[in-house]
């Protein structure tokens, strides 16, 4: 059945609220991070989206999360808490729209890794998606023309562990409820990004810790609303706003940090996002066939 055009609107709204929040978050990474370790703001970040779930936590009670993919749920945590760290160094040391874009790389890993990982089919158009993207990566970044930060291999390692969670996501979604994989990965995030803060950790000025609390409730509320979004839409109708964060990272950039915003970023991020929308409605296509699109 069709999704009515006003529910398409409103979930539209809501993955472009959510992407701002997402940007507001690595803003605040940015600005944290001049005083501030990269672990400890790893830290801070897991642990208030794990206090904002802990209601719902609570409410599903103990033996709705008796599990026995260990294996999963801690490879899952592993590499995700990875490439967050990776992320938040990467926004700490590049400009905030190239380390928002690199990021961006994720949807179209996630097909190579299934091709080679899981021995998935890919359909040739989902192949033409993905070299379109990654020319639309290399436009914006003009290499021919600016310096590139050897930090922006950070930033693609992070993209490629972020892809590899959504895989095994994937995998997991066939035994595992939506339920057990949050919660696994928030308690396992939580829990080891608290060590190294026995050696990382240091004093927190008062006037960080709003931007602190600011960064933990971006994340959650822009979780829900992402959640939300496509649950009203299917991806193929909405999932192309997830490219706004690169034009929010980009504008931020410039207010606060006065990153040039060029025109070779505009194309590039125009490319990327033609390349994310033929990406998904690729997917979609291959999902209504019975076939497997990425």
């Amino acid at each position: 059945m069709d999704t009515p055009q006003r529910t398409v609107v409103i979930a539209s709204a809501l993955v472009l609220g959510a992407e701002l929040c997402f940007a507001g978050v690595s803003a605040l990474v940015k600005y944290l991070s001049t005083d501030l370790p990269s672990e400890q703001l790893v830290f801070f970040r897991n642990l208030m989206a794990f206090v904002v779930l802990l209601p719902w936590l609570w409410r599903k009670g103990p033996s709705a999360f008796k599990t026995k993919a260990w294996r999963f749920h801690l490879t899952r945590g592993l590499a995700g808490l990875a490439a967050m760290y990776l992320f938040f160094y990467a926004i700490a040391n590049l400009p905030l729209a190239q380390a928002t874009l690199v990021l961006l790389l994720s949807p179209f890993i996630i097909p190579i890794i299934g091709r080679v990982w899981l021995k998935e089919r890919v359909l040739a158009q989902t192949w033409i998606a993905i070299f379109i993207g990654f020319i639309g990566v290399f436009v914006f970044l003009n290499p021919a023309q600016t310096t590139l930060s050897p930090i922006v291999l950070v930033a693609f390692v992070a993209a490629c562990l972020a892809a590899f969670t959504k895989t095994l996501i994937r995998q997991m979604s066939a035994t595992e409820s939506s339920s057990k994989i949050v919660f696994y990965f928030s308690t396992l995030a939580t829990v080891l990004s608290a060590i190294p803060l026995l050696w990382r950790g240091e004093s927190i000025a008062n006037e960080h810790w709003l931007a602190i609390l600011a960064m933990g409730g971006l994340a959650v509320a822009g979780q829900l609303g992402m959640t939300k979004a496509f649950s009203l839409a299917p991806a193929a109708r909405v999932g192309v706003f997830t490219y706004s964060s690169v034009i929010f990272a980009a504008l931020m950039g410039y207010w606060f940090w006065q990153e040039p915003i060029t025109l070779s970023m505009i194309l590039g991020a125009g490319i990327i996002t033609v390349a994310g929308y033929l990406a998904i409605r690729t997917r979609r296509k291959a999902e209504t066939g019975g076939k497997v699109g990425s």
